[in-house]
């Protein structure tokens, strides 16, 4: 149950990219919305940010740029006046400036999550004086809670972990019947969900998927995430990656998903699930992967390994030999398997349930 009555709110996500942080204000502002809460959202003309705010119930601004933002001050103070807007929640470090001149010109909670971890200090006058309109900082790892104490001007205890949340709801529909809509023959299926982007892994787990088919010669890929600029793919890798396939003749062995909104179903047509990125801040996918009971092979680097906490297994994310050799021991190993598929839907259950994570960020809303 939330622990503070509802209230409006405001997310600000000035940005034309798709990925985990786009996705959150959307994901938390439904489930508010669910709740009671009234949700407005400030985005860019356009994005697949504001359409998506649209879509969930939120109240929404466009506007063409930051700059332009900052230009209709006036006009956005006037709109927040009337909404009655008592909390504003950013997103990206650059719309920071922005909320900080809003800030001082009316009077809400300024909630901002750290979706990436400060690596840089940010001491100089003016970001003491932009985080001086911050109320909290929320950083979603331990991993970035350190590096936010360290670099951002601002107390310790201003600066709170808080764990994102997924979802618990299983899929229960038969993996085969999820494969043949895909086109996908019968046998093992491994598979990863991400932005297609260098640092999402997808290419050194092409190269372990190469190395494990000599073996499991029934083995396929499927690779999920859009393929498009507008989807957040940079459309040069996935070209790199489509060619590659090809001079490996792994063209009906490797699929692509494109973009899905039922990121579950993609998860239950897998055998093993695939996370080899290079420094996660986080990992949505991977409690995502947890909830779906799912045996999974994540990277030693980032935040990853915090969010596993042991119930996967682990691989140099830029050693596609380990991967594929970490991949093989659940393939050899059904039992192992399901074990570590079990365990790691217990520690969803235990840790990353959606419900508690907004409790605890409603708390954070609130507190003085």
């Amino acid at each position: 149950m939330e622990t503070t009555a509802p209230g409006s709110a405001l997310q600000i996500c000035l940005s034309q990219g798709w990925g985990g942080l786009e996705m959150y204000p959307i994901r938390v502002g439904k489930e508010l919305i669910e709740r009671g809460w009234h949700l407005f959202g400030l985005a860019l003309t356009g994005s697949r940010v504001a359409a998506d705010m649209k879509a969930a119930g939120f109240g929404v601004i466009e506007v063409p740029s930051r700059n332009q933002a900052i230009l209709r001050l006036p006009a956005l103070l006037r709109w927040m006046k009337q909404s009655g807007i008592e909390i504003v929640h950013c997103h990206k470090s650059s719309d920071l400036l922005l909320a900080a001149l809003l800030g001082t010109f009316s009077s809400f909670r300024l909630i901002f999550t750290e979706h990436m971890g400060s690596k840089r200090p940010k001491k100089d006058p003016l970001h003491r004086w932009i985080y001086g309109k911050v109320d909290r900082v929320l950083s979603i790892s331990d991993e970035t809670l350190r590096r936010n104490r360290a670099a951002l001007p601002l107390p310790a205890e201003r600066i709170q972990r808080l764990w994102l949340g997924t979802e618990l709801t299983s899929c229960k529909e038969e993996p085969a019947l999820i494969r043949g809509e895909l086109g996908i023959a019968d046998g093992l299926l491994i598979g990863m969900v991400g932005r297609f982007s260098p640092g999402k892994g997808q290419r050194e787990l092409l190269d372990a998927f190469a190395l494990l088919r000599a073996e499991f010669t029934d083995l396929q890929l499927l690779l999920v995430g859009g393929t498009l600029a507008t989807e957040g793919a940079d459309e040069p890798f996935v070209a790199e990656l489509e060619r590659d396939i090809a001079q490996r003749q792994l063209g009906g062995a490797v699929h692509f998903s494109g973009f899905r909104r039922d990121t579950a179903r993609m998860l239950q047509a897998m055998d093993v699930v695939v996370i080899p990125s290079h420094n996660e801040a986080f990992g949505l996918t991977v409690i995502e992967a947890m909830a779906a009971g799912k045996p999974i092979v994540g990277a030693t680097t980032g935040a990853v390994p915090e969010v596993l906490g042991g119930v996967g297994l682990l691989a140099d994310p830029l050693q596609p030999q380990v991967i594929a050799g970490q991949i093989k021991v659940l393939l050899r190993d059904p039992e192992l398997s399901d074990r570590l598929g079990k365990l790691a839907r217990e520690r969803a259950e235990q840790e990353f349930d959606m419900s508690q994570h907004l409790e605890a960020l409603c708390v954070h809303y609130r507190q003085r």
